[in-house]
């Protein structure tokens, strides 16, 4: 069985969750491809094809590509889906719009979210805002798959050679273009790979109050800074920064909540994280039931007491 990755990265390097998604698909397959997408991505796939395990990159350039089109995206992937049967994005929002597309075209069935694979066609994966965990197993002769990154350690940067190749892009789909972007540029961690994440909810009331409070503390801890979808509603954060069901999956080794209830979609978006401090005023917020630390107490007066003590 041979399986294809394909690969996240920012124009320049592979991210980590390229790195996990194909530690994913080792357990289906020992003959793994990736591919690239993108314009001007020589310097991605040159990096990608010293990553352990692979067997080629391949690479597919084109200025819809570039813009990450999901239709032009599963144009690529479906007309070299013939040999390989299984097929693997990370869980990104990329990902997550492409993948049900391929499975579409392929007439298969999306397995979405893979948090573990047992067997070639047997999976586990979270259900009800990750509260419950459900094994599935399919009878269609290909996989497609999005794969939850957080679950899985990243192969090798290094160590591997494989040869890099280009395939033919497909015509353009007529029926979406790309118009503009708006990205948010920091200096920070990016949100899904960061060590440390300092979250804030809705508690803090404005978006002046969101960026005093959480800046200073994620600059002291060199943290990304994160936020509740009822934060990024509310016009505290910009949608790249929200965690939870409907936003970003992150498991950083600390994640400190300031300000957050800890509804049932934001858990289900940091719990796996390694350690959860939580900073609330109410003793009764469902964040401290996953918390291993938790402050009670008003942020106000908490979080210039943990910059002091943090010097």
């Amino acid at each position: 069985m041979a399986a294809l990755v394909i690969a996240d990265h920012d124009g320049a390097h592979l991210r980590d969750t390229t790195l996990k998604t194909i530690a994913a698909a080792q357990k289906l397959s020992g003959e793994i491809d990736l591919l690239v997408t993108g314009e001007g991505v020589a310097a991605v796939a040159a990096a990608a094809s010293k990553v352990a395990g692979l067997r080629k990159v391949l690479t597919a350039e084109s200025p819809e590509l570039k813009a990450e089109i999901a239709e032009d995206i599963a144009g690529v992937v479906a007309q070299i889906a013939g040999g390989y049967e299984a097929i693997a994005f990370p869980a990104t929002s990329s990902g997550k719009n492409a993948a049900p597309r391929i499975a579409a075209l392929l007439d298969v069935s999306l397995l979405s979210d893979v948090m573990e694979v047992l067997d070639a066609h047997t999976f586990v994966r979270p259900i009800y805002a990750g509260n419950a965990l459900e094994t599935v197993q399919t009878s269609d002769a290909k996989i497609v798959m999005t794969v939850r990154t957080t679950a899985f350690a990243p192969v090798a940067a290094e160590g591997g050679s494989a040869s890099v190749e280009a395939v033919a892009v497909p015509a353009a789909f007529p029926g979406a273009r790309f118009i503009s972007e708006e990205k948010v540029v920091s200096d920070r961690p990016e949100l899904g790979s960061a060590r440390v994440v300092v979250s804030g909810g809705r508690a803090l009331g404005s978006k002046e109050e969101f960026d005093a409070v959480l800046n200073p503390l994620a600059e002291k801890l060199g943290a990304a800074v994160g936020a509740s979808r009822a934060a990024v509603d509310a016009g505290y954060a910009p949608n790249d920064y929200q965690v939870g069901q409907t936003g970003k999956v992150v498991a950083p080794q600390l994640y400190i909540a300031i300000g957050i209830s800890g509804a049932i979609q934001h858990l289900a978006g940091m719990k796996d994280s390694k350690v959860i401090v939580a900073i609330n005023k109410d003793p009764e917020a469902p964040i401290f039931g996953v918390a291993d630390y938790g402050l009670v107490g008003d942020y106000k007066t908490i979080v210039p007491e943990l910059m002091t003590a943090l010097g």
